[in-house]
């Protein structure tokens, strides 16, 4: 008989909560009496009696397994996972994990270009060396895609003794790589693959999703299960697939080291809820949403100077698969940008999206989402581009400049080395000590350990100029930046 019904975490947190038990314990809230009473109406008493320590007895102490352990144990077999972590600090905290686990000192491991900060990150932690893969780069939309096995392939072989391949799949706009064909190439060449499926918490549970990475042999996932899949934000899961080519061992310790010691319950039940309503009713509430996209699409395709990103991009380099939950739309046609659109969305009809671009704009849908609320937003979107909408006018990207900037020293020996901060000027020709990528596309223009060229310094500029964010950036205006004290 199936356990996925169940939720032994959130039942055994409930009931600790809600059964008035002495706490003579942290937090200092005691449940509620000692919270500023600001604080309690907003989040309710409800939310604070369940907010609980780790080391309770009948919730993460007792005889094994505890209803904590339990829990990751129901969302592996939900997932097809050998072992599987709840994480607190989001995925970030997988990739951390995974880059100490898999990237000792001085080891190099193959890593998409445009993968998430933290693994950049996490490679500062460990000392681990990055040979990049580019992800396929579409210069008209200004959208990065997957990378593909050929280019994996190629990387891995200008990259002997690497110890384990990074990949992204799917991407910000919904584009899933090839994933078994890169699974492949990277067993090949002998060495596991990682795949960041932040964005993909959903997939594998309905047929009109992609596929999960795990079935296609990716040997560690992640899963941003906050993103589109129903827990509370910062909540996501590591996940371990059925080979041995990872070591169970080696990761539990690396979680360890990068999870703190209190680690919110709320958060944690909430991954345990959320898995149960995939693996429960995943399904059904995904139909429901799929046909009411459906029918937002057909509303928006009527709109002029607007073209939907969608499934028609399967086939293309670096894109296996689209996910329909992301409604991605290539406004360049209507003679605005994807950011003057979405600052009149927000204005006009306080609807806020995930991302605008230049030359597009991503709503990422829930798996319960209501086909009132993408239905109306379809009609948002028609009037607002309705006034916007400059006729013989189109709009383009900012170009990236291409190939990949020289890596002068290890990430870890520039984020920790001696620094100073220069104007972005000076900065050409010296390491750069912190990681900027112009969002979107994401990819990172410079990282720790490359060398600032006048091209990147070119290219950041003009996406400040455009609106667009600088991700990691310690002057978002890019007047300065840190740089390396060589000696």
């Amino acid at each position: 008989m199936s356990e996925q019904p169940t939720a032994p975490y959130l039942d055994a947190v409930a009931g600790y909560g809600f059964r008035g038990s002495g706490r003579f314990h942290v937090p200092g809230h005691k449940g509620g009496p000692g919270a500023d009473p600001g604080l309690r109406r907003a989040i309710g008493e409800q939310a604070l009696a369940l907010d609980i320590p780790q080391d309770i007895h009948g919730v993460d102490l007792g005889p094994a397994p505890t209803p904590y352990e339990r829990a990751e144990q129901l969302a592996a077999q939900a997932y097809g996972a050998r072992r599987s972590w709840f994480l607190t600090n989001g995925a970030t905290q997988g990739n951390h994990a995974l880059c100490l686990a898999l990237a000792p000192l001085g080891a190099i491991v193959v890593a998409q270009r445009n993968s998430h900060a933290s693994v950049v990150d996490g490679l500062v932690l460990s000392g681990g060396v990055p040979a990049f893969v580019a992800p396929e780069y579409d210069p008209e939309l200004g959208m990065a895609h997957g990378v593909t096995a050929q280019s994996l392939a190629a990387s891995l072989a200008a990259a002997p003794g690497a110890r384990a391949a990074f990949i992204v799949s799917p991407t910000y706009y919904g584009m899933a790589a090839d994933v078994q064909a890169c699974a492949a190439v990277a067993h090949e060449a002998g060495v596991p693959l990682v795949v960041d499926q932040s964005w993909g918490p959903h997939f594998g549970f309905h047929e009109a999703l992609p596929p999960s990475a795990l079935g296609l042999g990716a040997d560690a996932v992640l899963t941003s299960t906050h993103k589109l899949a129903g827990s509370l934000t910062q909540s996501a899961m590591l996940h371990l697939g059925t080979s041995d080519r990872i070591d169970e061992g080696a990761v539990a310790r690396a979680v360890r080291i990068v999870r703190s010691t209190s680690p919110s319950s709320l958060l944690l039940a909430s991954l345990d809820a959320a898995r149960r309503q995939l693996a429960v009713h995943g399904e059904q509430l995904l139909h429901e949403t799929l046909q009411g996209i459906g029918q937002a699409r057909e509303k928006l395709r009527s709109v002029e100077g607007v073209a939907l990103i969608d499934e028609a991009f399967a086939g293309r380099p670096g894109v296996a698969a689209h996910d329909p939950l992301r409604i991605v739309l290539d406004v360049r046609e209507s003679g605005c940008t994807g950011v003057e659109i979405a600052d009149a969305l927000r204005e006009r009809y306080d609807v806020h999206v995930e991302l605008a671009t230049a030359a597009t704009i991503v709503f990422v849908v829930g798996i319960a989402e209501r086909p009132e609320t993408l239905l109306r937003v379809a009609g948002d979107v028609e009037e607002v581009v309705g006034l916007l909408r400059r006729p013989g006018v189109a709009t383009s990207p900012i170009r990236q400049p291409e190939g990949t900037p020289e890596l002068a020293v290890a990430p870890r020996d520039a984020f920790l080395g001696l620094t100073e901060v220069v104007s972005v000027d000076d900065a050409v020709g010296r390491i750069s000590s912190e990681s900027i990528a112009g969002y979107p596309p994401g990819i990172p223009a410079v990282l720790p350990g490359e060398r600032v060229s006048a091209e990147i310094v070119t290219y950041l500029r003009e996406s400040v100029a455009c609106g667009l964010r600088l991700h990691g950036a310690s002057d978002q205006a890019f007047g300065s930046m840190h740089v390396l004290i060589e000696t």
